[in-house]
């Protein structure tokens, strides 16, 4: 039995992916860099531990605001959208880093937010449309696997940056300059030919707020929506909290944490960038179901050995893990919706109701944590991608291989 010849890119696919990737990297840049620099800013703007929680909360309402952005990519387009986020996100990245006080900060990256995670949807729609279905799932998952690059090129300039004249200031400054490439990068940029397709109909299409719900996409909108909050309950908690556990419970230094991280980052790359091919392979369903398993197990690993070589090595897993279910996630929702309304269903069932469980779950577990602790507060969470995978197989269809106009009407 002869194994089949994946489709082969274009020249402009093969520079399309690598306009993707860097694009989607600095997701993964600006999420980390507020988290690095956090201490460093309550200090210059004086705020106490609990006001610094307070400014990410509000800094993350831009992740569901972006859904305003996101749904104007099914009237406008995806090329023209792409454009208007990354400029956004460039302008804003340069204003925080000019910010006068702790109200034009927040302010300044809310809005980066928004802009930031409206082009990564939107990377998302450019890649499912724009390639082979038997190599999407790759695509997708190396554009996704970008956003840890992002996050360990910061892990790894931002202590130096911090040392500068200018501070944290300067994490900002510097994320421009690659942004300004971008920028000039785009002009091969085209519109997706799915889009191209609908023509003038496209662009005079109704753009009512709930007008998506008035078509077939809502139960998937809704079942997807599902899924993303459960997996975000998880997901948000498991890497955030574990310097918590690590000094609280386990007595580390922040050397110890910090090595363990930077192991755990730095080791699950090659596992990362396997993600979206694995999908190819074994299918969607199957891929889900390694990918998940490996999410929940280690998150309760994490939080519940006692060495600091086994808390390490499920570090390692666990990054791997909070960051594969994206990839699987991000095929099927934009696999699942028709070209007229891809979009503005993705903005819904992410942005909209799956980024409740995003903005909601750091609030939970820190509450619960005053009582349990951070060991079983987080180790809870698991539970939420284990319903999900379950979900997976009794709501969605394999998709493996097929084209999109099949897929929307599964």
């Amino acid at each position: 039995m002869t194994q089949a010849v994946k489709t082969p890119l274009t020249p402009y696919q093969w520079k399309l992916f690598a306009f993707l990737s860097v694009a989607c990297l600095f997701e993964g840049y600006d999420f980390f860099a507020l988290a690095q620099i956090l201490p460093n800013l309550r200090a210059n703007f004086g705020l106490s531990e609990g006001a610094g929680g307070l400014l990410v909360a509000v800094i993350n309402v831009g992740t569901i605001i972006a859904y305003l952005l996101i749904r104007q990519t099914d009237r406008w387009g995806r090329r023209r959208m792409l454009m208007i986020t990354i400029a956004g996100y460039t302008l804003m990245s340069l204003l925080t880093g000019l910010a006068w006080d702790v109200w034009s900060f927040g302010t300044f990256q809310m809005v980066a937010r928004i802009f930031l995670i409206a082009e990564w949807a939107i990377t998302m729609v450019y890649a499912a449309e724009e390639f082979p279905a038997d190599r999407r799932g790759m695509v997708i998952g190396v554009i996704q696997a970008m956003n840890s690059v992002g996050a360990v090129a910061c892990a790894g300039i931002v202590p130096l940056l911090l040392k500068t004249e200018l501070g944290w200031r300067m994490v900002y400054f510097i994320g421009v300059i690659p942004l300004i490439f971008i920028m000039i990068w785009r002009r091969g940029l085209k519109e997706t030919r799915r889009f191209e397709e609908q023509g003038v109909a496209a662009a005079a299409r109704e753009t009512s707020f709930f007008a998506v719900w008035h078509t077939p996409a809502r139960r998937r909108i809704v079942q997807m929506g599902i899924i993303w909050t459960l997996t975000y309950l998880c997901t948000q908690s498991a890497v955030t909290f574990w310097k918590e556990f690590a000094i609280a419970e386990r007595g580390m230094t922040d050397g110890d944490v910090g090595l363990a991280i930077t192991i755990g980052a730095v080791g699950s790359m090659p596992l990362i960038f396997m993600a979206g091919k694995l999908l190819d392979v074994v299918g969607r369903r199957i891929g889900a179901t390694i990918i998940f398993l490996a999410c929940s197990g280690s998150v309760v690993a994490m939080y519940t050995l006692e060495t600091w070589a086994s808390l390490t090595a499920m570090i390692v897993l666990g990054i791997f893990g909070v960051s594969a279910v994206l990839p699987v996630l991000n095929t099927y929702n934009t696999e699942l919706f028709p070209t007229r309304v891809r979009s503005d269903a993705f903005a819904w069932s992410n942005n909209i109701i799956g980024r409740v469980g995003y903005v909601l779950a750091p609030l939970a577990v820190g509450t619960m944590a005053q009582t349990w602790g951070w060991g079983p507060s987080v180790s809870l969470t698991a539970i939420g991608p284990l319903i999900a995978l379950g979900l997976i197989w009794l709501w969605l269809p394999e998709t493996k291989g097929r084209e999109l106009e099949e897929i929307a009407g599964a």
